[in-house]
C-alpha cells in the first residue's frame, strides 16, 4: 500500500502545502495511507486533513517515517546534514549547478534516498504536470512594482507579507503606486507567454502598467537586447536551462538605461544558466530587493517562494494540477515519476 507523508514546512514564510484535505480524501478512497504533519503555519488547517482521514502526526515527524513512505513538502528541508533515507517529493533546486543543491544531492546519497523534484515531473511532451507559475509571476511583477514605488519617493523596499487574497495584494500595490504620484512605468516581460509570465502580465495590465510582452520569437536571436534597457521594469520568466540567452549583462549596471528594477521571478541566481548577471543571490521577505547599483537606482527582487505571499490560492491551484500525478504513485517505474527519477540518477552520478 502506498503511504504519501505530507510534511510541514519548516521556513517561516511559508505557509504552502501540496495537497488539500480533498486530494487527501480522494487518495484515501483509492487505497493510499495519508499523513499529515500539523503545522501552525499551513494556509490550510490541520482539521479538513482529519476529517478527510488522514492520519495526524507531529511537525517534523517525517524522519522517524517508515522506510517505504514518500514524504511530499515544497522547499527546502532543515540544513542539518543528515542523510536523507526517504523518497522525497520536493522543489530541489539542485541539477543546474548550484552550490546549495550539490549539498542536498550528497546528503540524498549519503542515505540511500531519492529525490523526485517536483520541477521534473514533465508529461510525455517535457511538460510539466504542476507549478506555482501563475501565482510566482502574479506576486513577482506585485513585488517588483512595489520597488518601483519606493524608488519614486527616495527609498527602498520594505519588507513583504503574505496576504489571504490575491484582491489584497493587488489593493496594496495600487495603493502605493498611488502614493509614489508618478506616470506608470512600463515592463517588459520575458516569458510572457507561460505561466509566470501570464501571471505577471494579468497584474501589470489591472494597474495600467504598460507590458512589453517578449517569449521564444523575440528572443531567438540569442542576444545580445539592448531594448532590455529601455523599460523601467524588467520581469524575467523563464525557466532558466543549458542554452539560456543572457538578457542582463554584468556590465548593464553602468550603462544608459531607464531600468531601475529587475523582478527576477524565475530566480536561479546560483545557477550556470542565470539570464540576470548583475546578481549573485537571492533576496528575501525581509529584504526583498538587492541594490545593485546606486546611481541611477538599480534594485533586483529575487525572492525564491513568491507564491507563498498568496497561500491559499496557490496551494488549491497547484494541488489541483499535482492531484493526478499523485495518484500514480504506487507506479514510480513509469511516466513522469520514472522521468523524475532519471534525472536524479543522473545528477547523483554527475557528483
Amino acid at each position: 500500500m502506498t503511504h504519501l507523508w505530507v510534511r510541514a514546512e519548516h521556513r517561516s514564510d511559508e505557509a504552502r502545502v501540496g495537497l488539500t484535505p480533498q486530494g487527501a480524501a480522494s487518495l484515501i478512497a483509492q487505497g493510499f495511507d495519508v499523513t499529515v504533519e500539523d503545522s501552525d503555519r499551513r494556509a490550510i488547517a490541520i482539521d479538513g486533513y482529519r476529517t478527510a482521514g488522514a492520519d495526524v502526526a507531529p511537525e517534523g515527524a517525517w524522519r522517524e517515517a517508515p522506510d517505504d513512505a514518500i514524504v511530499l513538502g515544497l522547499k527546502d528541508l532543515p540544513d542539518d546534514g543528515t542523510p536523507l533515507t526517504h523518497r522525497h517529493v520536493m522543489f530541489g533546486h539542485a541539477y543546474k549547478g548550484q552550490p546549495e543543491g550539490r549539498k542536498l544531492l550528497e546528503r540524498f546519497r549519503a542515505g540511500g534516498g531519492v529525490l523526485y523534484d517536483l520541477e521534473y515531473l514533465t508529461d510525455e511532451d517535457g511538460r510539466r504536470v504542476a507549478a506555482f507559475g501563475y501565482w510566482a509571476g502574479y506576486a513577482g511583477a506585485a513585488v517588483s512594482l512595489l520597488a518601483w514605488a519606493a524608488q519614486q519617493q527616495g527609498g527602498l523596499c520594505g519588507r513583504v507579507t503574505a496576504h489571504d487574497t490575491s484582491r489584497d495584494l493587488f489593493a496594496l500595490v495600487q495603493a502605493e503606486l498611488m502614493a509614489a504620484g508618478a506616470s506608470r512605468p512600463n515592463a517588459l516581460i520575458i516569458g510572457a507567454l507561460g505561466r509566470v509570465g501570464t501571471g505577471a502580465r494579468d497584474l501589470c495590465s489591472a494597474l495600467s502598467v504598460r507590458p512589453t510582452l517578449w517569449d521564444m520569437a523575440e528572443t531567438a536571436g540569442g542576444g545580445p537586447f539592448p531594448q532590455v534597457l529601455s523599460h523601467h521594469i524588467l520581469l524575467n520568466c523563464i525557466l532558466a536551462r543549458p542554452g539560456s540567452p543572457v538578457f542582463v549583462e554584468p556590465d548593464a549596471t553602468e550603462a544608459i538605461r531607464a531600468l531601475s528594477v529587475i523582478g527576477d521571478i524565475a530566480c536561479d541566481p546560483g545557477s550556470d544558466y542565470s539570464p540576470i548577471k548583475v546578481y549573485d543571490r537571492g533576496t528575501t521577505w525581509d529584504s526583498p530587493v538587492r541594490r545593485v547599483h546606486d546611481v541611477p537606482p538599480l534594485d533586483v527582487m529575487a525572492i525564491d517562494n513568491l507564491p507563498a505571499m498568496l497561500p491559499m490560492e496557490s496551494s488549491e491551484d497547484f494541488a489541483k494540477q499535482l492531484l493526478p500525478t499523485l495518484r500514480l504513485l504506487d507506479g514510480l517505474d513509469e511516466g513522469p515519476w520514472a522521468r523524475a527519477r532519471v534525472e536524479f540518477d543522473r545528477a547523483i552520478e554527475a557528483l
